[in-house]
């Protein structure tokens, strides 16, 4: 294991409640566009459809979404399986295929780019987790060992000129 402290059970509990609940909120017209996702992955057992709000950044025409739980959490696991995925962002919804990271150095490079998109809710995130306040690269990509990130491309459908129409909601 990369790091010392766990995120104890009873909060990963509370957090797939409180998951039910923003993915219900969400489509009843609760909109947290501008840092939550739906992803909709194929269950690996069950076949059926299962829905997760996942935190996303858009870069270079991509949406990662990292998994705090790693290679463990449901969602990536059923990504591995079927990458076959769906997205919800705001009102867009579309399939798209899902690419598994986990790869530290990539995963450590999104979670810097995070770093600087979202300093204080990504620090606290990465400090509850047992990262120290002040760290360095190698740290970093020390703690990314066990966590994972997933690639979607979205399709190339522009809404402007040069943008996708995630990119133009985005904008806004």
């Amino acid at each position: 294991m990369a790091h010392s402290r766990r995120i104890p059970i009873w909060l990963w509990r509370w957090m797939h409640r409180l998951n039910r609940r923003i993915s219900g909120g969400y489509r009843r017209g609760a909109r947290l566009g501008r840092l939550v996702l739906l992803l909709t992955t194929t269950g690996r057992k069950t076949g059926l459809p299962r829905t997760t709000p996942v935190q996303y950044e858009i870069v270079d025409g991509a949406i990662y979404v990292a998994s705090a739980r790693g290679q463990e959490a449901d969602w990536f696991r059923n990504i591995v399986a079927n990458p076959r995925v769906r997205v919800q962002i705001k009102d867009e919804q579309f399939e798209a295929l899902a690419e598994p990271i986990t790869d530290p150095t990539r995963v450590a490079d999104l979670l810097e780019l995070r770093l600087k998109r979202h300093p204080v809710m990504i620090r606290l995130m990465l400090l509850a987790e047992g990262l120290p306040l002040r760290f360095n690269r190698t740290a970093l990509e020390t703690f990314a060992a066990d966590k994972a990130v997933v690639a979607i491309r979205m399709p190339q459908v522009p809404a402007t000129p040069g943008k996708t129409s995630v990119d133009a909601q985005e904008a806004t």
